[in-house]
């Protein structure tokens, strides 16, 4: 496949060190403010807020090592994207929040589908051989 070798492949690993990574980051951030992050959690509603931190931040954290090192690329593709189809508008409904927070629910909404978009491209690629990877659970 295309993604094995050459300039592709410097490109894929690129691109997969910087989405993966801060992914990545994203999660271990769960871990480092869980008390916040669950405070916000129930403001919006969720049940169990500090378990939902804690899961959530574990799908990141794994979904994001899994991109990064070419590690069962499927499912941590697979993963995230359902993780930001869940996420997405339970976290940021920007719709049922007053005026003054739409803005930012909104930005963040956005930033969220974004980000499932590119879960989603990522899966599609997930299946081939990726050049600097442990290419693991193909």
């Amino acid at each position: 496949m295309a993604f094995e070798s050459g300039p592709a492949a410097v490109v894929l690993l690129v691109g997969r060190l910087l989405f993966g990574g801060l992914i990545l980051y994203q999660g271990i951030n769960h871990f480092l403010a869980p008390d916040a992050m669950a405070g916000y959690a129930e403001a919006k509603g969720v049940p169990a807020p500090t378990f939902g931190v804690v899961a959530s931040g574990v799908v990141l954290v794994l979904g994001g090592l899994g991109l990064v090192l070419g590690v069962y690329p499927v499912i941590a593709a697979g993963a995230l994207a359902v993780f930001f189809l869940v996420a997405t508008p339970l976290m940021h409904d920007f719709w049922a929040v007053p005026d003054d927070q739409r803005q930012n629910e909104m930005n963040h909404f956005t930033k969220n589908v974004e980000l499932f978009a590119a879960s989603l491209l990522v899966l599609v690629l997930a299946s081939q051989p990726w050049g600097y990877a442990l290419n693991v659970g193909l």
